[in-house]
């Protein structure tokens, strides 16, 4: 099963940006869907964004559309997050997580996801 490391987060200030990477190992990522997820201090787990195998389809949460970019590169076996103008509200532990696809599927639904990494802090001051 492939294994997933989270990193490129830190402390930046709002307006500023940060790209997150999350590289696997083991299998290839080739195969898995991929979304990023957000836990703010005290609060549940949410989406961010989601990637398809392909990296055809992208879907974003609402409040990162416009800013936040998801891409891949199964070559290097890693998908990253760009975050551009970054808000204090966006600080949280980033999660990327992984499941096994069809070329076209991605999903923004937390449930749906097998593969975790550890997470990344971001933390974004006013």
């Amino acid at each position: 099963q492939v294994q997933l490391v989270e990193s490129g987060g830190g402390l930046v200030q709002a307006g500023g940006s940060l790209r997150l990477s999350c590289a696997a190992s083991g299998p290839t990522l080739s195969s898995y869907a991929v979304a990023w997820f957000r836990q703010h201090p005290g609060k549940e787990r949410e989406s961010v964004a989601t990637i398809s195998r392909s990296g055809v389809t992208a879907y974003y949460a609402d409040s990162v559309k416009g800013r936040f970019i998801i891409s891949r590169d199964n070559a290097k076996n890693t998908v990253y997050l760009q975050m551009n103008s970054l808000k204090p509200e966006d600080t949280a532990v980033y999660y990327c997580a992984a499941v096994s696809a069809n070329y076209y599927y991605a999903s923004l639904l937390e449930s749906e996801y097998n593969v975790w990494g550890q997470g990344t802090q971001v933390t974004v001051s006013s």
